[in-house]
């Protein structure tokens, strides 16, 4: 795992609520929830190296590779 990577996107978040927060105390509750929920789901995926973790194709043909010897 990189720590900075880590570190940074999590200083960036605060950051971005810390900046956002005065204008949505205005906002009804639900609107603060789904902007902390975004922000909670970008930092999430932003954890995750996704452009290099192997897609639904390298699952499919690891599961059915034994069986490609029974049906030669």
């Amino acid at each position: 795992m990189r720590w900075g990577v880590v570190l940074s996107m999590t200083v960036l978040a605060v950051v971005l609520i810390g900046y956002e927060w005065p204008r949505l105390k205005k906002q009804p509750r639900k609107d603060k929830l789904v902007f902390l929920s975004l922000i909670l789901i970008a930092w999430t995926l932003s954890l995750f190296d996704l452009p290099n973790i192997p897609g639904p194709t390298t699952m499919v043909q690891t599961l059915f590779k034994p069986f490609a010897i029974l049906l030669e």
